[in-house]
C-alpha cells in the first residue's frame, strides 16, 4: 500500500503591528488589538510555502493547517486552503485564554497528536506580536521530535528524510534530518505562492461551527451538500488535556513591568496650500527619500 504523507503547517492570526500609530496605543502602553487588522503571521506564511513545496515533491501528500485562537482565526485556515493546503483545524476554547508560549505549545502539541502519524511540521520562526521564537521548538520537545530552526530553503526531500538550508550567525548551513521532524522558517525564506482562483471559488464559504454560530448562519444544509466546506474545530475536551496546563493556569510567564510606548512626531511643518509650496514639499520628500 502506498504511503500517505501527513504534513502540518502551524499558523497564527496576529494583529498587524508593522504600522502602529498612536491611535492604537492604550494608556498603559499596550496595543489595542481590536484597532488593528488581523493578518496571517508573515513567517507562518513562509512556513506554509515550505509545507506546500514539500507536498509538491512528495507523492501522495496532504497539508493540514493548525491554528489556535478565537473563531475568527478560521480566516487563517481559509487563506491557507486558497493557496493550496488541503484542510485545517482551529483550536478554540475560552480555557486557552491567556496562554503563554508554554501553554500554547502544549495545546498545539495535543492537536498534532490527535492527527495521528505526522511526517513533517512547518511553522514560522516567530510571530510578530510576540517575537519569542519559542513555540515551535517547545512543540518539537513535547512531541519528542528533532527540530530544524531558522530554515531558509527546502534543499531536498526523499521518502524518509529532509535536507534544509538554515540561517546561522555567520552565514548558512545545510542539514539533513530523518522524518518526522519539525521545521521553523526564517523570514528570508521564499515568499508564499499566491491564491489559486479555483480554490478561492470552491472554499470561499467554508467556515467552522463556532464562526457560523457567532454570525448566526445556518450552514447545516450547505455542509450536508458540500461537506468540505465545514472546517475543523477542536475545543479543549476534544484534545483530552491536563487542564492545569491550559490558559493562565498553565502559563508560568509573569509580566513584571510594562514600559509605556509614546509615539510622537519629531518635527512639524506648516505649508501654504498654493501650488508652489506643495511642489517644494514634494521635492523635499523625494530628495530625503521619504517618497520615491
Amino acid at each position: 500500500m502506498e504511503k500517505t504523507y501527513q504534513i502540518v503547517a502551524l499558523a497564527k492570526q496576529v494583529p498587524d503591528t508593522r504600522n502602529v500609530g498612536k491611535d492604537v496605543m492604550k494608556a498603559d502602553g499596550t496595543i489595542n488589538r481590536a484597532a488593528l487588522p488581523a493578518i496571517f503571521n508573515p513567517e507562518d506564511l513562509l512556513g506554509l510555502e515550505m509545507a506546500l513545496k514539500a507536498k509538491d515533491q512528495l507523492k501522495n501528500a496532504k497539508v493540514t493547517v493548525i491554528t489556535m485562537g478565537p473563531s475568527r482565526a478560521a480566516d487563517i485556515i481559509r487563506e491557507a486552503i486558497f493557496r493550496g493546503a488541503d484542510d485545517g483545524f482551529v483550536i478554540s476554547d475560552r480555557k486557552f485564554a491567556g496562554s503563554d508560549t508554554l501553554a500554547t505549545s502544549y495545546a498545539i502539541s495535543l492537536a498534532v497528536r490527535k492527527l495521528g502519524h505526522v511526517d513533517l511540521i512547518f511553522g514560522g520562526r516567530q510571530a510578530i506580536d510576540g517575537d519569542t521564537a519559542q513555540v515551535g521548538p517547545q512543540i518539537a520537545e513535547k512531541l519528542g521530535l528533532p527540530q530544524i530552526t531558522y530554515a531558509e530553503d527546502l534543499v531536498a526531500l526523499d521518502a524518509d528524510s529532509i535536507t534544509i538550508k538554515r540561517r546561522i550567525k555567520d552565514g548558512v548551513e545545510v542539514v539533513k534530518s530523518p522524518m518526522p521532524v519539525l521545521v521553523t522558517v526564517h523570514g528570508n525564506a521564499p515568499a508564499c505562492r499566491p491564491r489559486i482562483a479555483k480554490q478561492l471559488l470552491k472554499y470561499k464559504k467554508a467556515c467552522i461551527p463556532g464562526e457560523a454560530a457567532e454570525k448566526q448562519m445556518n450552514c447545516e444544509d450547505l455542509w450536508a451538500k458540500r461537506p468540505y466546506l465545514k472546517l475543523g474545530e477542536w475545543h479543549a475536551e476534544d484534545l483530552n488535556p491536563d487542564e492545569s496546563r491550559l490558559g493562565l493556569s498553565g502559563s508560568p510567564t509573569k509580566v513584571m513591568a510594562i514600559e509605556n510606548v509614546v509615539l510622537v512626531g519629531k518635527e512639524n511643518k506648516q505649508i501654504n496650500t498654493d501650488e508652489k509650496s506643495i511642489s517644494e514639499l514634494v521635492q523635499e520628500l523625494v530628495t530625503t527619500h521619504i517618497i520615491g
